[in-house]
C-alpha cells in the first residue's frame, strides 16, 4: 500500500488564449485547464496505485488570480483530476501566492504534504504548459530530503521498488530507487485515459479541500515580476512565385530559400 501525491497545476489554456489588440495576454479572461504534462503525472500516479494499492491525493496551488474570480475554474480542474482516478484533492487558494516563483510553489506543496502526514511517492509533470520551468520536482525533493528522478519515460515496479527509465537529450538512462521519492514524468510516459461518464459522476462526491496562506504558514518572499505576457505574432512574407515556367520558378525558389538561410550553398 502506498500513499501517492500528484502535483497538478491549473494552467492557462494556451489553445484558447485571449489577447488585446496590442498582443497582451488577458490571463483573467483565459480559461484554466490541467497543465499538459500533469495529465501524464495523474495517469502515472493512478497506475502506481493500481499496482501497489493505496490512495492518490492531488495537490494544487493557484498560480493565476484573482482567486475569488477563478475558484470555480480551479474546482473544475480538480473534478477532472478526480474523475481520472484520484481519490481526493487539496488546493491552496490565496492571492498571496499568485505569481510566486517555483521555489514558493515547492515550499507550499512541501508544507501541505507535511500537514497531511507525508507521502511515499510524489509525482509531477516535467513542466507546466504555461511556464515550463521544470523546477518543481527537484525543489520539492530538496525540501523533503528525498531522492528525485526527473524526465521519467517508463515506470516498472520491482519488489516494491522502482525501475525507472529516464528520457535524456541524447540517451535513455535506467535507475533503481526505493520509495519515498519524487519523480517527474514526460509526455511519453503514458497515454492519459479519458474518464467515463460513471467516473465523472463519482468525481462529484470525492472530497476537495481548500486552504489559505494562513492554513499553510509559508511566507512568500519571492515573486515573479511580470513586465508583460504577450502573444508572439508571426507575420508571413507571402512571397508568390510565378509557376507558369517551372524551370524559372525553381531557380527563383532556390534563390529565395538561399537568401532566407534555408539552403546553404555548398552543403
Amino acid at each position: 500500500m502506498a500513499r501517492v501525491a500528484v502535483l497538478v497545476k491549473a494552467a492557462i489554456d494556451v489553445n484558447l488564449m485571449k489577447a488585446d489588440p496590442q498582443g497582451n495576454v488577458l490571463a483573467q479572461q483565459t480559461p484554466l485547464v490541467i497543465a499538459e504534462y500533469d495529465r501524464n503525472a495523474v495517469q502515472a500516479a493512478v497506475e502506481i496505485k493500481g499496482k501497489l494499492g493505496g490512495s492518490v491525493a492531488a495537490f494544487s496551488l493557484a498560480s493565476w488570480g484573482p482567486v475569488s474570480a477563478k475558484k470555480k475554474e480551479y474546482e473544475n480542474v480538480m473534478r477532472e483530476v478526480l474523475a481520472m482516478g484520484v481519490d481526493e484533492a487539496h488546493v491552496v487558494l490565496d492571492d498571496g501566492y499568485v505569481d510566486g516563483t517555483p521555489l514558493v510553489t515547492a515550499e507550499v506543496m512541501a508544507a501541505l504534504a507535511g500537514k497531511l502526514g507525508g507521502f511515499d511517492i510524489y509525482v509531477t509533470g516535467e513542466g507546466s504548459s504555461d511556464m515550463v520551468s521544470s523546477q518543481l520536482a527537484p525543489r520539492l525533493g530538496a525540501l523533503l530530503g528525498l531522492p528525485v528522478v526527473t524526465f521519467t519515460k517508463r515506470i516498472d515496479i520491482e519488489d516494491g521498488g522502482f525501475k525507472i527509465t529516464r528520457d535524456l537529450e541524447d540517451k535513455l538512462e535506467v535507475v533503481h530507487v526505493d520509495p519515498p521519492l519524487v519523480m517527474s514524468v514526460t509526455g511519453e510516459a503514458n497515454q492519459p485515459r479519458l474518464p467515463t461518464l460513471l467516473q465523472i459522476r463519482r468525481a462529484f462526491v470525492k472530497p476537495i479541500k481548500f486552504y489559505t496562506a494562513q492554513d499553510i504558514g509559508v511566507k512568500r518572499e519571492a515573486k515573479i515580476e511580470q513586465l508583460a505576457i504577450k502573444v508572439l505574432a508571426q507575420k508571413r512574407k507571402n512571397v508568390i512565385i510565378d509557376g507558369s515556367k517551372p524551370e524559372e520558378a525553381a531557380e527563383v525558389l532556390i534563390q529565395r530559400l538561399t537568401e532566407e538561410g534555408v539552403i546553404i550553398p555548398g552543403r
